[in-house]
């Protein structure tokens, strides 16, 4: 149904989706009043999901509070309390990390008021509706393309490849998926083919640009033979460039001096830079399937009157990858925006 609407814009494309799954589901009431809290809109990722998630809602004629706690989990929960206190229907969430978002969605269900926490899971899953990624998978769906090449690199050569990591935040879930994912594939394959990849160097970024790339470019400058790069966010292939680049080592597949580059999330960005040749592969956060399952759960338990629902739903993900894009292409949210001309805005 997706690819039948990909001429409309992102935010149509989603709302379209979910709404006409409403048919056979359940259909707000004009008194619903939903909370949405969202830790910032930084990435293309979260101002698309945002926007997916608000728009459907008010398309259906839902009342949505939203509240933006600009990174600081502690304003997060005081908006929280302002929600509950305001005898909202149901909230969802895209919390800072997994420690205060377990605090969020306990004091939601003490509060009786149903709550679905959306992309960025709690620490302790056994309470709320959790939407959440299967990051590991969807990391070594990537990693694995990459690192295929890189086999081939090392069977010509006989030179151990040098990998490096981007690594998120480690107090978010998220983040711990990334890293275990992308470290199962280099262990699997120093297992399979001894000496093949060198110790992996670990940069922190805490999913900070400013961040990475102090850390980034200290990493380059000390290991400049580093040729595999994955970073766990691909809101930082700008900053992954502007390192690369002055140092010659920003080139497209094929060409001399090539870094074998994987990231995940699946943005606009990410969609560019595999068709020029730059990035091999990226992880996919399926947006459209992440918003449809977070509002299909949220109305679903108000109109049960379940005050205290719990369910992990999962996205599977998958890779976009310079071998498939031609025919998996429209399956990934980031590239209907950016054939839409979203970077050009």
């Amino acid at each position: 149904m997706l690819k039948k609407l990909l001429k409309g814009s992102l935010v149509l494309v989603v709302v379209a989706m979910i709404g006409a799954l409403a048919v056979t589901g359940v259909v707000a009431q004009d008194t619903t009043t939903i909370c949405f809290g969202f830790q910032d809109l930084e990435t293309e990722f979260w101002v698309a999901g945002h926007r997916a998630i608000t728009d459907t809602l008010r398309n259906e004629g839902v009342e949505v509070l939203e509240y933006n706690a600009n990174e600081d989990p502690n304003r997060q929960l005081e908006q929280i309390r302002d929600c509950i206190s305001q005898g909202v229907d149901g909230i969802i969430i895209i919390p800072q990390d997994g420690d205060s978002a377990v605090t969020i969605v306990n004091e939601a269900q003490a509060a009786d008021i149903p709550i679905a926490v959306f992309n960025r899971p709690p620490n302790d899953q056994s309470r709320g509706i959790v939407v959440v990624a299967d990051n590991v998978s969807a990391t070594e769906q990537a990693v694995e393309f990459i690192a295929q090449k890189a086999l081939r690199q090392f069977e010509v050569t006989g030179e151990p490849i040098t990998p490096l990591i981007l690594v998120g935040a480690l107090q978010d879930t998220n983040a711990i998926g990334r890293r275990d994912g992308f470290f199962n594939v280099i262990t699997r394959y120093n297992e399979r083919y001894p000496g093949m990849f060198n110790t992996p160097i670990e940069v922190a970024t805490e999913w900070d640009a400013a961040t990475a790339l102090a850390n980034l470019e200290a990493a380059i400058t000390a290991n400049p033979g580093v040729d595999f790069i994955f970073t766990s966010s691909d809101f930082l292939f700008p900053t992954i460039r502007s390192v690369l680049e002055p140092r010659g080592m920003w080139q497209p597949a094929g060409t001399t001096g090539h870094v074998l580059l994987a990231g995940l999330d699946g943005d606009a960005t990410a969609c560019s830079l595999i068709d020029s040749g730059y990035v091999d592969a990226t992880g996919v956060q399926d947006l459209f399937l992440e918003a449809e399952l977070t509002l299909d759960a949220i109305r679903g338990a108000i109109a049960d009157g379940d005050s205290q629902p719990n369910a992990v739903l999962l996205d599977p993900g998958f890779a976009l990858t310079a071998g498939n894009i031609r025919w998996q292409r429209s399956d990934m949210w980031g590239c209907v925006l950016y054939d839409e001309g979203f970077l050009n805005q």
